[in-house]
């Protein structure tokens, strides 16, 4: 195959002699260098007529190679790409039914307005076709042509054509005609595929008989389907239940997809428990892929147990960590062991984090250790051994272990104010270590809400104000703020600091606004009305919970019913990162304002 790849300068007056013999033998050959010169970027347009000229003939290969060359310049030289109009009219009436989807195909893909026009006879022809494998292709060919002129298509009644293939009996038409509808209902302005209970029976139907893709394109269609009573979600289900034991992760994915969304309308818990235990195994199965399926695996996953947690609840071992695992599987698989945890399973979690925080990635020790103070955020109970363990990982005085494990016990504060404060003293101890702007905020933090109960505390935040000016912003707005928590609660000792603190802040050539606005206000307070500052100051927090990372339920049921789709991945809805869905929601939610407002109209 290399020798195609190696052409010379003085060849082409060659090649141009090969594309005009009549020898079918070295038309391929030299096509075969054009596609290959073509494949590595370079510029073979000025070929672009001898090549047309090559697609009058019966020889199947030679037409694909032409075909090829065309939809790569047809875009760019559309004048010229019309010169092969009559051949791929001719083509697509081609007793062979290869020649006639490969014109379809071809024509379908040339993204040209003036070649549309001559495409519609001929695709009405080939969604009538005889053979399967041209109404296959057809099929997909509207969609293609809805994606350039989509108002030819409903012109010509295409959309009608493919509504008569879903009763098709192949399989594979009715797949390709679902795939199709699919793609133009996404991006049209009014409904184009219209799910029915009949239409879904008869796509469950063909689910059996389709190729592994056919399966994920009927799946991902019937997902949205809203079940008309419970007997026909249960049924639907028991259809779909056996492509859980698909050996393609695709098709997997795409039938918990629509199980997930069956589960809403299933009134019977029997039923609904029986199929949640059914979808445990095939998940866990994925987790034992490549890590690129994996990744993909954990990211469904991870929304798939916020929406139903007991699918997974005796499965915590299997997202524990290999040595061999990329990182961004092991931070995903992290993400889940901390929704897995409960009351059970949090000594085998916990054992299992602390290994993981000797590790030599420090990305993966920094979250290990986040996950440690997650659990005891999440878990009263397991609180005291989650600080014991974290303790321990303190007491191995490496810088980013001591300093993510500051930052998780001041959560572990917020959550449990006034259980913990034995521990101050062992952190008091790790202050020199401190580098980083949000752990120094963190313990600077620590030392302003225990004022009181630490010795030394005025000394040490004036060590902090010595380097004020250079802090960033994070840190500035800690120490304003715990300086003047200690004046309202030791105010003897610190009035001084509480006056430079004060001073720092509100200077007025200061960049961060915040600071000197926090500044003036505290100013205000304790010059005017000290109760009112310790009112403010000093006021009761909420506690915060675990549920950080949880998306919001409304959000979480669009995710769900985009399972095995770039938009799991992203968690974020199709239309916030595909723009022609932007433009559609758009165009939609703008129609449905004026129907309101109509309808205000009549009502007044």
């Amino acid at each position: 195959m290399s020798k195609y790849f190696s052409s010379k300068r003085g060849e082409l007056t060659e090649i141009k002699e090969d594309l005009n013999s009549s020898d079918d033998k070295r038309k391929k050959e030299s096509l075969k260098k054009i596609i290959a010169d073509m494949t590595v970027g370079k510029d073979v347009s000025m070929l672009f007529s001898d090549v047309v000229k090559c697609v009058n003939t019966s020889n199947i290969e030679l037409k694909k190679l032409v075909y090829l060359y065309l939809l790569n310049y047809a875009k760019t030289q559309p004048e010229l790409a019309i010169l092969a109009v009559n051949t791929f009219v001719i083509d697509s009436q081609s007793f062979n039914p290869l020649a006639r989807a490969l014109a379809i195909r071809t024509m379908g893909c040339i993204r040209v307005n003036s070649i549309s026009e001559y495409l519609c006879e001929p695709l009405r022809k080939a969604l009538k076709d005889a053979d399967p494998y041209v109404r296959k292709t057809a099929s997909i060919c509207v969609a293609k042509l809805h994606d350039i002129n989509p108002d030819l298509v409903v012109e010509q009644g295409f959309l009608e054509s493919l509504h008569d293939l879903l009763s098709d009996s192949n399989p594979m038409v009715v797949s390709n005609t679902v795939a199709a509808l699919s793609e133009i209902n996404e991006t049209s302005k009014v409904e184009a595929f219209k799910l029915t209970s009949g239409t879904v029976s008869k796509l469950l139907t063909a689910l059996n008989e389709c190729s592994e893709w056919g399966q994920v394109f009927i799946l991902n269609s019937i997902a949205p389907y809203n079940a008309k009573d419970s007997r026909e979600a249960e049924n639907m289900a028991e259809r779909v239940t056996s492509r859980l034991q698909h050996s393609n992760a695709a098709v997997v994915l795409a039938a918990v997809k629509v199980i997930m969304h069956l589960l809403d309308f299933i009134d019977s818990d029997e039923v609904s428990k029986s199929l949640v235990k059914k979808m445990g195994p095939p998940l866990v199965t994925l987790i034992s892929k490549e890590p690129e399926v994996q990744y993909v695996a954990l990211r469904n996953i991870n929304l798939i147990i916020q929406k139903k947690p007991s699918i997974l609840s005796y499965e915590t071992r299997v997202f524990f960590c290999k040595y061999n695992d990329p990182l961004y599987v092991k931070l995903e698989k992290l993400e889940i062991m901390i929704m897995l945890c409960n009351d059970r399973n949090v000594e085998q979690v916990l054992m299992e984090l602390k290994e993981y925080a000797t590790e030599a990635d420090v990305e993966f020790v920094r979250k290990s250790v986040k996950v440690i103070g997650r659990c005891a955020i999440k878990l009263d109970k397991a609180a005291d051994r989650c600080v014991s363990v974290l303790m321990d990982l303190i007491q191995t005085k490496v810088n980013y272990i001591v300093q993510e494990a500051i930052i998780v016990i001041k959560d572990i504060f917020r959550k449990y104010p006034n259980r913990y404060e034995r521990i101050i003293s062992n952190l008091c101890e790790s202050l020199e270590s401190l580098d980083e702007p949000e752990a120094k905020a963190s313990m600077i933090w620590i030392l302003g809400e225990y004022a009181e109960r630490i010795v030394n505390t005025g000394e040490i935040l004036e060590s902090f104000l010595e380097s004020f000016l250079e802090e960033s912003h994070h840190v500035q707005l800690q120490l304003l703020t715990a300086v003047v928590k200690l004046f309202l609660k030791r105010p003897k000792e610190s009035q001084q600091l509480v006056q430079t603190v004060l001073e720092l802040a509100t200077q007025t050539n200061h960049r961060n606004v915040d600071l000197r606005d926090r500044g003036f206000l505290y100013w205000r307070l304790l010059s005017y009305d000290p109760e009112s500052a310790r009112t403010v100051v000093l006021s009761e927090r909420p506690l915060i919970s675990e549920q950080s990372t949880m998306l919001d339920p409304s959000l979480l049921d669009k995710l769900i019913v985009n399972i095995s789709t770039l938009s799991s991945v992203y968690h974020k809805t199709p239309e916030t990162f595909v723009v022609k869905l932007k433009d559609v929601v758009k165009t939609k939610a703008e129609k449905e304002e004026d129907n309101e407002e109509e309808a205000f109209i009549v009502d007044l």
